[in-house]
């Protein structure tokens, strides 16, 4: 057994990781340096999302060949260049 040195060591250990944990990733500045910039690189831009989603399955299909249609001619335009 390793006394109570070693518990408190240990128990300060605990308490330590957490909130150093707490104070580096928590402040504002290391979010917007760290977090922001791949969280616009991991979604779309806001002008891209669809904010009034189709509910009848005529405007999904709709929706669904704009989609195709611009993959489409993406594609022919990277083949074209």
């Amino acid at each position: 057994m390793g006394g109570p040195n070693l518990e408190i060591f240990k128990f300060g250990l605990y308490l330590f990781i957490p909130l150093a944990a707490l104070v580096h990733f928590g402040d504002p500045q290391w979010y917007q340096r760290h977090v922001v910039p791949y969280r616009q690189k991991l979604f779309p831009p806001e002008e891209r999302t669809i904010k009034d989603l189709p509910k009848h399955q005529q405007a999904v299909r709709d929706e669904l060949a704009r989609i195709k249609a611009e993959r489409i001619a993406k594609a022919q335009e990277k083949q074209q260049s």
